[in-house]
């Protein structure tokens, strides 16, 4: 793109962004939210716009006029440590599930990419007991079933973890839980083979280890286990899915754009999704560790729990930001 057209079609957000700095700016006067509430959105917007200007080594004057306007809304953003919690909640309110809904596309596809051979290698494994041993070795299927036999005390955790407190098994799930996230997202760099690959893999091992310990018997303690934790760790694997997809589509199909400009826009939507996605992760970690193994509470609230937070996610990704500037 040409400088002038560049100009011509960005500048209306430049003139907004100063317009709303320069009142912002003004020590005497009361602020309203709402103007707060614009800023970082276009502040994002103006930044992108900056990066591509010196990428692309746009006039002096232009990239000069462009810093000048960045630095100014950095000023307004972080003069106060207090702004630090706004932000965060206005990322968790507004620009996280803005960002899942803009790319609906490619969550969904995540989603089919790891419930469709979930359920498929569940149904599977229920029906034959032996056919979990086409993806897994005899030694993590006996892992498995200690898990949740209704013998171990501490449902859940691998034999060699059994005595380790709840609180260690919180850092451990948050590890583990992030790093499956992370890799899905990071397959994404291999045009997008990784992120397909690793959502197939996860999908079948866990239909997989569903149907067999379900097949077993061990349904009163697998299931009310699962339950608490399932809506936000399976979300998040799947949006986490949906970033690293982002990436391929920008890899494979960067349109008009020069493919490394087309994988830096992905890559910001792609990192606002992972953010978001990490949040739910350690959300999950907490539920497991501290929720999930309890043994003392009845399945049914356990059950009635999950479909709580089943319905909090899905009206939270749905509704939440909507009619928001920032979105």
């Amino acid at each position: 793109m040409k400088q002038n057209q560049f100009i011509e079609q960005q500048r209306p957000l430049w003139d907004s962004f100063r317009h709303l700095v320069e009142q912002l700016e003004k020590p005497a006067r009361k602020r309203e939210a709402a103007e707060f509430e614009q800023l970082p959105a276009l502040y994002r917007r103006l930044c992108a716009d900056y990066a591509l200007a010196r990428h692309r080594h746009y006039s002096t004057p232009l990239v000069d006029e462009l810093h000048d306007l960045v630095q100014r809304g950095h000023r307004l953003l972080y003069r106060r440590k207090s702004l630090w919690l706004w932000r965060a909640m206005m990322f968790f309110w507004v620009d996280f599930p803005s960002a899942v809904r803009r790319h609906a596309r490619a969550f969904w596809l995540s989603t089919a990419l790891f419930y469709i051979p979930a359920i498929a290698m569940g149904l599977a494994c229920y029906h034959d007991g032996d056919f979990i041993h086409t993806v897994m070795n005899n030694s993590e299927v006996s892992s498995f079933e200690y898990m949740y036999d209704p013998a171990n005390k501490k449902l859940g955790r691998e034999e060699n973890r059994s005595s380790a407190s709840d609180f260690a098994m919180f850092g451990y799930y948050i590890e583990h839980n992030i790093g499956i996230g992370f890799q899905t997202f990071a397959g994404g760099m291999m045009a997008g083979i990784g992120t397909v690959f690793a959502m197939l893999f996860n999908g079948i091992i866990i239909g997989g280890v569903a149907g067999h310990i379900t097949q077993l018997g061990f349904t009163e303690t697998f299931w009310p286990f699962v339950a608490g934790h399932s809506a936000f760790e399976l979300t998040a694997i799947c949006i986490s899915g949906a970033a690293g997809l982002l990436l391929a589509h920008a890899i494979i199909a960067p349109g008009r754009r020069k493919r490394g400009e087309a994988l830096k826009l992905a890559a910001l939507q792609a990192v606002t999704l992972m953010m978001g996605a990490a949040l739910l992760l350690v959300c999950a970690a907490f539920i497991e560790a501290y929720w999930s193994s309890l043994r003392s509470i009845d399945p049914l609230v356990k059950y009635a729990v999950s479909g709580v937070l089943w319905l909090v996610i899905g009206l939270y990704l749905t509704f939440a930001g909507r009619g928001h500037h920032a979105a």
